[in-house]
């Protein structure tokens, strides 16, 4: 992982998206700095679109897309993607499986939960869950004392050994049927929004992210960021980020926004 400060001053103009995961990339301790909130508004003032990759609940993710300085976002680990058209003042909700097949996963995950809840202690139901239209997240640190990794990693064999997919995050374990993530959301996010082939764009692109589950979005962009503390998770990324900056989360992302704009 090289240091930010050596990005290309070539590649700098040739960036027109800026794609970020939000726990601990955009926030600090649970906190979204108001640095953060400026770092968006200046990419999107210098004509860069802003567009959150998150783990987070469909509630949320509502929020984000109408009151955020964003271009839309996927949230769920890909469940979906949102975004507000200011001029129709709509939302855009676009989900990979139909409501019916969402009902019906719920109740598969909802066997999962009591499994893990009575296997593995210490362990909750994430906080934000009342809000989700498509998966189950397991808190391991976000509202409790941190597990650990053995615990985490339990957790996951639960979700998988049930034929599910799972991802460990910073803060949850999020278990969901189907055949998407991240990236595969994303993909079908630049199709339909923005008519483009994300493979033929790429390089206009910068993915920032934190954890194990953005390894897929650090392995596809060719521009990839890790704040500071991905390092706590270095020897479990599938994939590092290309670059990486000198601080942790919110700040982090500052810092790399400043990078890119200063030409």
């Amino acid at each position: 992982m090289n240091p930010i400060s050596t990005f290309p001053v070539k590649t700098k103009p040739h960036i027109r998206y800026v794609l970020t995961d939000i726990d601990d990339t955009l926030t600090i301790k649970g906190r979204l700095p108001a640095v953060v909130f400026a770092a968006m508004e200046d990419l999107q003032r210098a004509g860069i679109r802003v567009i959150p990759i998150t783990g987070r609940p469909a509630g949320w993710c509502d929020h984000i897309a109408r009151m955020w300085p964003v271009d839309g976002l996927v949230g769920e680990n890909g469940a979906f993607y949102f975004r507000y058209d200011n001029r129709e003042k709509k939302m855009i909700r676009r989900f990979w499986k139909s409501k019916e097949e969402r009902r019906a996963d719920r109740a598969r995950l909802d066997i999962i939960r009591e499994k893990i809840l009575s296997s593995v202690p210490g362990c909750a139901v994430a906080a934000d869950q009342a809000y989700r239209e498509a998966d189950l997240a397991i808190d391991f640190c976000e509202d409790l004392p941190a597990l650990h990794r053995s615990s985490v990693e339990a957790i996951k064999a639960i979700f998988e050994a049930a034929g599910a997919t799972a991802k460990i995050s910073s803060i949850h374990v999020n278990g969901w049927f189907g055949d998407y993530d991240k990236l595969s959301m994303s993909r079908l996010m630049f199709e339909e929004e923005f008519n483009l082939d994300m493979d033929a764009v790429s390089e206009q692109v910068i993915f920032c992210g934190d954890s194990p589950n953005d390894s897929p979005m650090f392995g596809f962009f060719p521009h990839s960021v890790g704040v500071a503390n991905v390092r706590v998770f270095e020897a479990q990324l599938t994939a590092p980020p290309t670059w990486v900056t000198r601080t942790e989360g919110g700040l982090g992302f500052a810092e790399m926004v400043k990078v890119l704009l200063d030409r």
